[in-house]
């Protein structure tokens, strides 16, 4: 069975079709998935899906890409993290410079302090944290060791960076999720990467409605595809189909600190 350790079944592409993506699930042997939080006001839709399905799971965080959205605050986000049991992380959270355009780096300030507040709150929650970086790989391998990010761990999701980024963040206690961005012709770096990460420390996603894994690209995303994005690296790395879902998914528990499956 394998696991979709991070997609988004809050968003509007599934409100008229999650019993079919639930069972699409089932079919494609994709037991659980981690429906993560983007934003405060949309929180809610996130938890109450959790909540009513029983094999999913849920994060509480703000992405570091919504700016005009309210600010957490490290009392809400440990807080909500405590009273409710389906929440197993704090994310997404991070950086993001990819879409800064001409601003200067010191406008980005707002979401260094974003993500050093969801760090403090993961790290007074005792709940891991789900790390999204994208052209500042630097800046946020510093945050997590200035913040202590190693006492809780976590993961690097949708990783797109390089084996040394990889490797700094293996050795603060963070796993590596790939994405559908794996299974792309354009992406032999990428592969050349996961081919050097140990089973061990590598989780699967789909960051679903996003990324559709091939042969499914351009498509809306669904977790039922990350059973893809696994047949993809196993063939990549040259190991049992069965080996790579029965590791990666013991690492998803171990990860969001999940004693067993439900």
């Amino acid at each position: 069975m394998f696991i979709d350790s991070h997609c988004h079944l809050d968003f509007p592409e599934f409100s008229s079709r999650l019993p079919e993506v639930l069972a699409n699930m089932k079919a494609a042997r994709v037991s659980h998935a981690l429906c993560v939080s983007v934003d405060i006001p949309d929180f809610p839709n996130v938890l109450k899906l959790a909540q009513e399905n029983v094999n999913l799971y849920a994060s509480v965080g703000v992405h570091p890409d919504y700016e005009d959205t309210p600010e957490p605050t490290e009392e809400f986000l440990v807080s909500t993290a405590y009273a409710n049991p389906k929440i197993v992380a704090i994310g997404e959270t991070g950086l993001d410079y990819y879409r800064m355009g001409d601003r200067s780096y010191e406008s980005m300030e707002w979401q260094r302090d974003r993500f050093r507040t969801h760090i403090r709150a993961a790290l007074k929650a005792k709940k891991p944290l789900i790390i999204h970086t994208r052209s500042a790989s630097a800046d946020t391998i510093q945050i997590m060791k200035e913040e202590g990010a190693d006492a809780i761990g976590g993961v690097m999701h949708c990783f797109t960076e390089s084996y040394e980024v990889a490797k700094k963040a293996m050795d603060l206690g963070f796993y590596i999720s790939f994405s559908g961005i794996v299974t792309f012709k354009s992406a032999k770096d990428l592969q050349e990467t996961c081919i050097k990460i140990p089973l061990e420390r590598m989780l699967i996603e789909t960051d679903s409605p996003y990324l559709a894994p091939i042969p499914y690209r351009g498509k809306t995303n669904e977790p039922a595809w990350v059973s893809k994005v696994g047949e993809f690296i196993a063939d990549l790395k040259d190991v049992p189909i069965i080996k790579l879902a029965e590791q990666t998914s013991n690492n998803f528990y171990q990860c969001f600190q999940i004693n067993r499956a439900i």
